[in-house]
């Protein structure tokens, strides 16, 4: 399975969770981040596994085991995305999950000091 489209799996159910959470008293936020996270898994869907952003997400190993997994902090970032903020484009997602990944897999090399 293609890697954006591991993403794309990933983001779908997220939008659903956000729509089942929509509600009059949430001005709207719940269903803004789930037309946000619809929008991001329709614009992966038509990137290359070949992309710049995918192939940063690839190589700190967000596609382990045949799926995609963004991390801690990344999944932080998809469960908020357009919630309080509506600016950022899918573009912007994705560099942002990458960084995201990048700096747990530092952190994770930190931790885990390489013997002398």
């Amino acid at each position: 399975m293609p890697k954006t489209w591991m993403i794309a799996d990933y983001l779908r159910p997220l939008a659903q969770w956000r729509i089942n959470r929509a509600e009059f008293r949430d001005d709207g936020r719940n269903a803004r981040s789930a037309i946000g996270l619809i929008d991001a898994a329709a614009y992966v869907m038509q990137l290359d596994d070949s992309d710049h952003v995918v192939v940063r997400m690839a190589k700190v190993g967000c596609f382990a085991l045949g799926r995609f997994n963004p991390g801690e902090e990344g999944e932080q970032l998809i469960r908020l995305w357009h919630y309080d903020d509506p600016t950022g484009t899918p573009r912007d997602l994705l560099e942002r999950l990458a960084e995201a990944a990048e700096r747990g897999l530092s952190a994770e090399l930190r931790r885990c000091p390489v013997p002398t």
